[in-house]
C-alpha cells in the first residue's frame, strides 16, 4: 500500500538527516528513539502537494473563511440522507392506532410551503487543463455564477434548474493562463425522483453557509457563540443537525439543537502532560490518543488517529515534483503556519472504508500541535463537576429548545443571501413549527405479590411501591457467599443486614452469607476466593470491591460467568458504605441491590398484565469492543412466555467486522426455541422481535438479508412441527439515536404518548413513542418500524404491546426507552464486548446473570 494522504495529512516518509539526527527526533531530546516499523521505500508526498498545479500560502484566516462563508465552501462527501428503503409490510391497510386519549403535540419540524416542482439538470464538469484541487474547481465556476443562476457543485457534479445551451466557459488562473471549464449534460433529477432530496438538502445547507457557521465534520455550528469551560479546557459549540425527507404528506424540515464538545488542548499538549506525568511516556500518549477523534482547523477535517510514529518529525521530507519538502516548510508554505517544535513525533490515520473507495489508500499523518483533540475522554465523563457544568447548556427543556429552534428559523429567514439562495431553487421554509396529532396510551397496571396493582403514572416509577408490596415472585436465598477485603469486613456486614431486612420487608427471605475475608484485593485472591465459594454450590455470590475496577470487575465476570458459572453481584464501598452525609439513601441500595439478585436467580419483582399467552418477545443487540475495534459482540435475549413462566435464554456471539449477522441471530433463535419446547411442550404462538443497534445505512441489509434468512429458518422449524402456516412474527427495528422531538403546551410529552402520522414515513410502517420520563432536558421519542409483520395483531396492538414491554427492565423500577428484552441484550453485549470478550457458559442462559 501507498503512503499518499489526503488534502489534510501527510505521507509517511523517510527523514533526511543523518543518523544522529534521527536518533534525536522527538519532543526535546527525551524522544530519541526512532521507530522500528516498515517505512516506504521512497518517501511520497501529501496528496494535495500532488495533485494541486498551484500551491497558494494562505493563511488559516482564509481557509475558515471559505468554511464559513464563501459560496465555494464544499459540501462534497457530506451525505446527509441515505438510500430510502421500502421497509413498509405488503398488505398493510393503516398504520394508525386508536388506542388512549387523543391530544395535540408541536415537533420539531418545519414544513417547506411549496413543493418543488422543478426538473434538476445535472451535469458533469472537467477542467483543461486538469484541475484536481476541490476548492479551485468551485472558485473558477463560482465566477461564471451570474450565467449559472443557482446552483450546486461539489467538485464534479454540477446540478442546477437551468438547461444550459453552452458546453464551454474559459476562465485564467492566478498566473493568467486560460482554464477551459467543460459542462456535459449527463441526465436530469425528476421532482418524484428521490435524489431530488439530496439535492434539497446540498441546497438547504448552502443556504445556511450564508448565517456564518462553521461545518465541523457533518454539521454546522455557530462558533461565534461557543460556551467556554475554561476551568475544563472544553468549549461547547451550539449548533444544528438538519433533514429534508419526504414524510407522509408533505415535505418536512427536521431541525434540532446539538452541541459539539472541543477541546481546548491539542494532541501537544496531551504529550506534553504524559512526559511530564509518567515513566513511559510513549505508551502513555499512545494509550491516551489511539482510537481519539481529532479535528484539524487548517482544513477543518476530522480524523481518527490509529498509532503513533515516534521515528518521524516535521523535519522529515517527502517528495514532490518540485523537490523534496519538509512537513515544517510544507505547513508554512501552504498554509502560512509556523511548527513550534520540530522534535514532536506524528500521529497516523488509516485511511477509512470511505476514502479507500474514493481511491486514497494511504496513511494519513498529522503533527500533534496541529491537531486538536475532540469528543469526550472517560475520566471527562466521570467527573461530575464538569458532566454538570456541561448539562446546564446541552440539556434544554422543552421551552428553550423551542425558543432556539423559532430563533434559528428566523436567523435563517433574516438572512438575505440565505433567502436569496433558496428562493433561486424555489424553495420557501414556513416559520411555525408543525403541529400533529397524537394519542396517550392508557396507563400500564404494575402486578407486584399477591396480585396487588398499581396504576403507573406519569412519573413511571414505581420504587415506592416495594415499601408496602412484596416481589411478584420471588427465590429465598439460603446459600450465599459473601467475598470482601478483611479490612472492610464491618461495613460488609452492616450493609448485608440492610439487605436482609429490605427483603424481609418484601416478604423474601435471605438467610446470613458464609463471609470470605480475604487479606488483599488482588485478582488472583478474588479468583481464588470465588473458586472456594463455587466448590460449596452457592446460589449467589457477592463480591466487595474497594472502588470501581475495570480490570477486577472483568476477572471476576470472566471467573463468575465462564470459568465458574455462578450469579454474582458486584459492589463498591462507596455505594454500600458512603460517607455520613450520603447515608441517607443507603435501604433504597440494599432494596435495588436485592431486586436484582432476585432477578437473577429467575424471580419477578413485578409483573405488568399481559392479555397474550404463548408469546415470545426477543431482542438483540450489538456492542462493539473497545479492545478490539474490528471486532463486535451480538447479543439475543428471549422471554418464555411471560404470561406463564419468569425463564429468560440469552446467548450471545463474537462476529468480526463486515461479518453477516443473519446466520448466527438464526442460529441463536433456534435455541431459543428449543428451549421454549423444552420448558413448555410446545412452540411460541407469535414471536415479537424487537432489532436495536440499526443504523439507517444497514436497514437495507436487514430488510433484505436479516429478516429473511431468518423467518425462513423459523417457518422450517415451525412446518417441521406441523405448523403449516409458518411462523407468526412481527419483527420491529427500534432505534433510539434519532432528531425527532415533540412537545405538549412547551413542555415534555407525558410516557405513553404515541405519533404514527404526518411525521412518519411513508415509505416505513413505522411510530414514535416516549416511554420514560426525565427530570431534566427534552424527553427523547424512541422509534419503531415495523418491517416483517405476520404476527396478526394491529397497529394499535402492537404499540400497545411495545409499550408494555418498556416496564419489565428489572435493573430500574421505571419504564425504559426501549422494550425490555432490547435493554437486557445490550446489557449482555457490553458485559462481554467490554469485560468477558468471550462466550459465556451455556449453564447460565436461563438467568439474567447479566443484570
Amino acid at each position: 500500500m501507498n503512503n499518499l494522504p489526503t488534502n489534510s495529512g501527510h505521507s509517511r516518509g523517510r527523514g533526511r538527516g543523518t543518523k544522529k539526527d534521527n536518533a534525536n527526533r522527538g519532543l526535546g531530546l527525551q524522544l530519541g528513539q526512532s521507530s522500528n516499523e516498515a517505512r516506504p521505500d521512497k518517501p511520497v508526498p501529501p496528496a494535495d502537494a500532488l495533485k494541486t498545479s498551484e500551491i497558494i500560502p494562505k493563511s488559516k484566516d482564509t481557509e475558515a473563511q471559505a468554511i464559513e462563508g464563501d459560496p465555494r465552501g464544499s459540501v462534497r462527501g457530506r451525505r446527509v440522507i441515505t438510500e430510502v428503503v421500502h421497509s413498509r409490510p405488503q398488505g398493510l391497510t393503516t398504520k394508525a392506532g386508536i388506542s388512549g386519549t387523543k391530544i395535540n403535540v408541536q415537533t420539531n419540524y418545519f414544513k417547506l410551503l411549496k413543493r418543488p416542482s422543478w426538473t434538476i439538470f445535472q451535469y458533469r464538469v472537467d477542467f483543461e487543463p486538469e484541475v484536481d484541487n476541490t476548492r479551485y474547481r468551485r472558485g473558477y465556476l463560482y465566477e461564471h455564477k451570474n450565467i449559472l443562476g443557482g446552483y450546486i457543485f461539489d467538485g464534479t457534479i454540477l446540478f442546477c434548474t437551468t438547461q444550459f445551451n453552452f458546453k464551454e466557459l474559459v476562465t485564467k488562473n492566478h498566473a493568467g493562463e486560460n482554464i477551459t471549464i467543460k459542462i456535459k449534460h449527463v441526465g436530469l433529477v425528476e421532482a418524484a425522483d428521490n435524489q431530488q432530496f439530496q439535492v434539497l438538502n446540498l441546497v438547504f445547507r448552502k443556504a445556511m453557509e450564508s448565517l456564518n457557521l462553521q461545518l465541523v465534520s457533518r454539521n454546522y455550528y455557530d462558533a461565534k457563540a461557543k460556551i467556554k469551560l475554561n476551568n475544563y479546557r472544553v468549549e461547547l459549540w451550539p449548533g444544528y443537525q438538519t433533514s429534508i425527507r419526504q414524510h407522509e404528506s408533505d415535505i418536512l424540515l427536521c431541525a434540532e439543537v446539538v452541541h459539539k464538545v472541543m477541546r481546548t488542548d491539542t494532541l501537544y499538549d496531551i504529550l506534553s502532560e504524559a512526559i511530564r506525568d509518567t515513566e513511559n511516556f510513549k505508551d502513555a500518549f499512545r494509550r491516551q490518543v489511539m482510537g481519539m477523534i481529532c479535528l484539524t482547523d487548517y482544513n477543518n477535517k476530522t480524523y481518527r488517529i490509529d498509532d503513533v510514529d515516534f521515528g518521524l518529525n516535521p523535519l522529515c521530507k517527502f517528495n514532490t515534483k518540485d523537490g523534496d519538502i519538509s512537513y515544517v516548510e510544507y505547513y508554512k508554505k501552504r498554509y502560512n503556519i509556523t511548527i513550534r517544535d520540530h522534535k514532536q513525533p506524528l500521529v497516523v490515520s488509516r485511511p477509512t472504508e470511505k476514502n479507500i473507495r474514493g481511491g486514497t489508500d494511504q496513511l494519513i499523518m498529522l503533527v500533534p500541535e496541529l491537531a486538536r483533540a475532540t469528543g469526550m475522554t472517560d475520566a471527562m465523563r466521570e467527573n461530575f463537576q464538569l458532566m454538570k457544568a456541561m448539562s446546564e447548556f446541552t440539556r434544554l427543556n422543552p421551552d428553550r429548545r423551542i425558543e432556539r429552534l423559532r430563533a434559528f428559523n428566523k436567523r435563517l429567514q433574516s438572512s438575505k443571501e440565505s433567502m436569496d439562495v433558496l428562493k433561486s431553487w424555489n424553495i420557501e421554509l414556513d416559520t411555525a413549527l408543525v403541529d400533529i396529532p397524537a394519542r396517550v396510551l392508557f396507563p400500564e397496571k404494575i402486578v407486584f405479590g399477591n396480585q396487588k396493582r398499581f396504576v403507573c403514572d406519569n412519573r413511571a416509577d414505581w420504587t415506592m411501591e416495594f415499601r408496602n408490596n412484596s416481589m411478584y415472585s420471588h427465590v429465598d436465598i439460603k446459600r450465599w457467599y459473601v467475598i470482601t477485603p478483611q479490612r472492610n469486613l464491618r461495613e460488609t456486614e452492616e450493609f448485608v443486614k440492610l439487605c436482609i431486612r429490605a427483603a424481609s420487608g418484601m416478604k423474601m427471605t435471605i438467610s446470613e452469607p458464609r463471609y470470605d475475608k480475604i487479606a488483599d484485593d488482588r485478582n488472583g485472591t478474588y479468583s481464588q476466593s470465588i473458586d472456594n465459594a463455587v466448590a460449596k454450590d452457592p446460589q449467589i455470590i457477592m463480591l466487595v470491591l474497594k472502588a470501581p475496577n475495570e480490570e477486577k470487575y472483568s476477572c471476576i465476570k470472566k471467573r463468575t460467568c465462564v470459568d465458574r458459572p455462578v450469579p454474582s453481584q458486584v459492589v463498591t464501598l462507596k455505594t454500600i458504605a458512603p460517607r455520613k452525609e450520603k447515608s441517607a439513601g443507603l435501604m433504597s441500595i440494599a432494596t435495588k441491590v436485592v431486586i436484582q439478585m432476585n432477578a437473577k436467580l429467575m424471580g419477578a419483582p413485578w409483573m405488568i398484565e399481559l392479555p397474550l399467552r404463548g408469546l415470545m418477545t426477543v431482542g438483540f443487540d450489538v456492542c462493539h469492543s473497545s479492545k478490539n475495534k474490528n471486532k463486535s459482540y451480538g447479543a439475543l435475549v428471549a422471554t418464555m412466555d411471560m404470561k406463564l413462566s419468569n425463564r429468560y435464554f440469552s446467548s450471545v456471539n463474537e462476529h468480526m467486522k463486515g461479518q453477516e449477522l443473519s446466520e448466527q441471530m438464526s442460529m441463536n433463535m433456534t435455541y431459543a426455541l428449543k428451549a421454549f419446547r423444552e420448558h413448555h411442550g410446545i412452540l411460541p404462538e407469535r414471536i415479537l422481535f424487537f432489532r436495536d443497534g440499526v443504523g439507517d445505512g444497514q436497514l437495507h441489509q436487514v430488510v433484505n438479508t436479516e429478516v429473511k434468512l431468518l423467518k425462513s429458518k423459523l417457518d422450517e422449524i415451525y412446518k417441521s412441527a406441523g405448523k403449516e402456516d409458518g411462523c407468526r412474527m412481527a419483527f420491529i427495528v427500534v432505534a433510539k439515536r434519532i432528531n425527532t422531538r415533540y412537545f405538549t403546551n412547551n413542555r415534555n410529552p407525558v410516557p405513553g404518548t404515541v405519533v404514527d402520522d404526518v411525521i412518519t414515513l411513508p415509505e416505513r410502517y413505522d411510530f414514535f413513542l416516549v416511554s420514560q420520563a426525565v427530570r431534566q432536558g427534552t424527553v427523547s421519542p424512541t422509534n419503531y418500524n415495523v418491517i416483517h409483520d405476520n404476527i396478526g395483531l394491529s397497529a394499535d396492538k402492537l404499540q400497545m404491546l411495545s409499550y408494555k414491554m418498556t416496564h419489565m427492565y428489572y435493573n430500574f423500577s421505571g419504564t425504559c426507552r426501549v422494550p425490555a428484552v432490547c435493554q437486557y441484550a445490550h446489557k449482555l453485549a457490553f458485559l462481554v464486548a467490554e469485560s468477558i470478550n468471550r462466550s459465556p457458559s451455556s449453564g447460565l442462559q436461563n438467568q439474567l446473570y447479566f443484570l
